[in-house]
């Protein structure tokens, strides 16, 4: 296998535990153990006392059970959990996929929705979006992209980096156009139910179309990354089935004190989403104005999804250059664009209680340079 260096994570590990303020965060706020256990008192024993074994291959089933009650049709069967969502990608990248295959992939994206992808062997190409027309998708492009050959479509909505949800009806023709040439819809879903107006939820893929493949996590919407968990849900039997044997040259199972706090996370999922989205709903008003009065240096759409959000950067200075001056200043961590193919753009992060403070520094460090 060979695959490219994972520019995002080689980024953030440079300066993510050093950096005194995160601007760039991907997740919304975390929680502690002790926050989780609170949410059902009876919990902090039973944790004590829950076993480190070996737990199922396909996902402790109390947690499948929980994970299906979030989508509508959905038995726990057709859930397969995951050690976070990357292995969800890789696994079903590598469970499917060969050399005479064809991938398209829209982009921007996470870097190994596309390299991983590419990693296989497979044809790949990108579903491209771009700042010049709003991050509009190109149905008809779409559609030229297809070849007799093409096994998956993969899309991401709400978006990363661009903070921005896809439109009903855009999403309704993607499904049907893959449905009409029997396409795997690979539908990374994991800022779901973290859109800022509730009622603009889309259904989830694997909802609406049965080899529809969507990928959930505990790290994003619910603030809890250091859990480690994710999912793949399909209603396509040989689909999870192929991915579980798969994982089972990967991890084999998940961490079992893993997938007891999700199960309880996800129970009360609803008071961890209304305590993120309140964050973000506060936050990005702040960042929006930030923005507005730096218009000199930056223009964005504005999101509608996610704790995330994608400005393009307007003078032809170096952005990579820009970001790691930042951060070694003021200690400000910002996401460069060249992480993305996108040299003149930053992912902000707004997702975190904190963000008014980096914004403040941020701003500080601007007027400095000025």
């Amino acid at each position: 296998m060979q695959i490219k260096p994972f520019r995002i994570e080689q980024y953030f590990g440079k300066y993510e535990f050093t950096a005194k303020y995160l601007l760039s965060s991907s997740d919304a706020e975390s929680h502690t153990i002790q926050e989780l256990l609170d949410l059902e008192p009876v919990s902090h024993e039973c944790f004590l006392k829950h076993r480190c074994g070996y737990t199922e291959s396909p996902g402790a089933p109390a947690l499948r059970e929980v994970i299906s009650g979030m989508y509508q049709g959905i038995r726990p069967d057709d859930i397969l959990v995951t050690a976070a969502t990357e292995e969800g990608i890789f696994v079903l990248y590598h469970a499917l996929l060969s050399p005479g295959d064809h991938v398209i992939v829209e982009t921007p994206c996470y870097e190994s929705a596309l390299e991983v992808a590419r990693s296989t062997g497979a044809q790949v190409s990108e579903w491209r979006r771009c700042y010049e027309n709003g991050w509009a998708h190109d149905l008809a492009a779409l559609e030229r992209l297809i070849q007799p050959n093409t096994k998956i479509i993969y899309v991401n909505t709400p978006h990363n980096p661009t903070g921005l949800l896809m439109s009903a009806s855009v999403f309704q023709q993607v499904t049907k156009l893959a449905a009409s040439r029997g396409i795997i819809v690979f539908c990374d879903e994991v800022y779901r139910e973290l859109e800022h107006d509730p009622a603009s939820r889309l259904p989830a893929a694997c909802e609406i179309y049965d080899r529809a493949v969507s990928l959930g996590s505990m790290s994003k919407t619910y603030g809890l990354p250091g859990l480690r968990l994710g999912w793949l849900v399909s209603k396509d039997a040989e689909i999870l089935q192929r991915c579980l044997e798969f994982k089972y040259y990967t991890t084999i199972c998940s961490s079992a004190p893993s997938e007891f706090l999700s199960a309880l996370a996800l129970r009360h999922r609803e008071v961890l989403v209304q305590r993120n989205r309140e964050i973000v709903l506060r936050n990005l008003p702040l960042l929006d104005s930030f923005l507005c009065q730096h218009s000199i240096l930056f223009e964005w759409v504005k999101p509608n999804a996610s704790p995330i959000g994608f400005a393009r950067f307007k003078p032809q200075g170096d952005v990579l250059s820009f970001c790691e001056d930042v951060v070694k200043n003021a200690g400000v961590l910002l996401l460069p664009g060249t992480v993305y193919d996108q040299p003149h753009h930053i992912r902000f992060g707004y997702g975190r209680k904190n963000m008014p403070e980096a914004l403040a520094r941020f701003s500080a460090y601007l007027d400095s340079c000025s």
